[in-house]
């Protein structure tokens, strides 16, 4: 990477960080805190106040995506942040959870993702925005490791409430960055002429990822209303959770850095964005046992069952980290460059989208079906998105297409 590639990776993902630390912290403690709210004896309403988020972002993510194609993506970004402190505040203030719901669906407004994405792909080279796109994946994933640590700490002392305050204040310091740290933006992006929705919804490579990231958020969300239950069956207590997932986490970004980009450079990407699925399709197999042997005996016998749930969450880690680098690499090299900002504002409405079905499918099919249910519907969603996804091609290394029916010439990968 150039100086500029570097400055603009590290601080347009910081800037993810910072946004995303403050929801992470609220994530390990969410369902269980959310419960003492009044109104939140209800699974569904819990469920709906956890992934209402997704679906307000899901809305606004192209509405922000095009504004930024045409106003610019730092001044898009500014807004967007502006918008989350303000339903962080909300959510901080709620006195129950009608109002926490609202708090959570203002967060959800200030849809920032395609326009910070956007902005890293103009500021990069083809060859190097899988690096760019796995430094913000792999500062997300740090954030959700460190908030599994500070998460039970800080919710003992500052409850949920102050969780939610504390999100707000991240965000006002991702406005900071946004002025003084991330580079100014490409000129040939001011110039250019701009796309439409329309294009980007013709190309059948970027609907391929847009689908794969809506199963992939879903699956994601809809296993943390079922998995804080499982490590308490098997004898963890919810203040202790971090000690398997901070591990999980971090071993698994590891592996993901060993592997991923020589794997790439090698020409195998198809093999391991493939096998990246199917692994997350193995780790809901591995649940839905887990679950089952759990019903059968009241709880997975310690610490046998620890280290069973430990091993399954880092083979997810391994799988999720992998598709978070790759996917948006893809998706902002198959969209045209006139027209960047939408596309990846339909993939991230649709990752958007992913987490809102994610909160409230899984928490209805909790409800209804049992834990068994929930991962039995995920393992099929993802066995579903590898059908959907195996057509693929890798791109060469400064292709343009990703995938069959994107723009360019593409090369079958190994």
């Amino acid at each position: 990477m150039t100086a500029t590639e570097r400055r603009a990776s590290v601080s347009l993902a910081s800037i993810f960080a910072l946004r995303m630390l403050g929801l992470f912290l609220v994530l390990p403690v969410f369902a269980l805190e959310a419960a003492k709210y009044p109104g939140g004896d209800d699974p569904v309403r819990v469920g709906l106040a956890m992934g209402i988020y997704g679906l307000t972002q899901g809305l606004l993510q192209i509405p922000f995506g095009i504004a930024s194609d045409w106003w610019g993506r730092k001044r898009v970004i500014i807004s967007g942040l502006v918008i989350f402190a303000l339903g962080s505040l909300m959510a901080a203030w709620a006195p129950d959870l009608s109002w926490l719901i609202a708090g959570r669906s203002l967060q959800g407004a200030g849809a920032i993702s395609a326009a910070v994405t956007a902005l890293l792909a103009d500021a990069t080279r083809d060859e190097v925005r899988t690096k760019a796109m796995a430094l913000v994946g792999g500062s997300i994933a740090l954030m959700f490791a460190l908030s599994l640590v500070a998460a039970p700490l800080l919710g003992g002392l500052i409850g949920l409430h102050g969780l939610f305050a504390l999100t707000g204040v991240l965000a006002l310091a991702g406005i900071a960055v946004v002025v003084w740290w991330v580079p100014p933006e490409p000129q040939e992006h001011i110039s250019r002429p701009r796309g439409s929705v329309a294009e980007v919804l013709k190309d059948v490579a970027l609907l391929r990822l847009d689908f794969g990231v809506f199963i992939l958020h879903a699956v994601q969300l809809a296993m943390w209303v079922a998995i804080p239950a499982l490590l308490v069956g098997a004898g963890l207590d919810k203040a202790g959770h971090w000690q398997v997932y901070l591990p999980a986490v971090l071993a698994s970004f590891v592996v993901m850095g060993v592997t991923l980009f020589p794997l790439e450079r090698r020409g195998y990407l198809r093999a391991v964005f493939l096998g990246a699925i199917g692994l997350i399709g193995l780790v809901q197999l591995g649940l839905l046992w887990a679950t089952v042997v759990a019903s059968g005996s009241g709880a997975l016998p310690a610490p046998y069952g620890m280290g069973v749930l430990a091993v399954l969450l880092f083979l997810f880690f391994c799988g999720f980290n992998v598709l978070e680098a790759t996917q948006p690499s893809l998706a902002s090299r198959v969209a045209p460059a006139h027209a960047r900002g939408a596309a990846l504002g339909v993939y991230n409405t649709l990752q958007s989208l992913g987490f809102f079905a994610g909160g409230a499918v899984g928490g209805w099919l909790t409800k209804t079906q049992g834990a068994e249910g929930l991962f039995a519907v995920c393992g099929g969603l993802m066995l579903l998105w590898l059908l959907v996804a195996w057509p693929m091609r890798a791109p060469s290394r400064h292709g343009a297409a990703a995938v069959t029916g994107g723009h360019g010439a593409a090369r079958p990968a190994s």
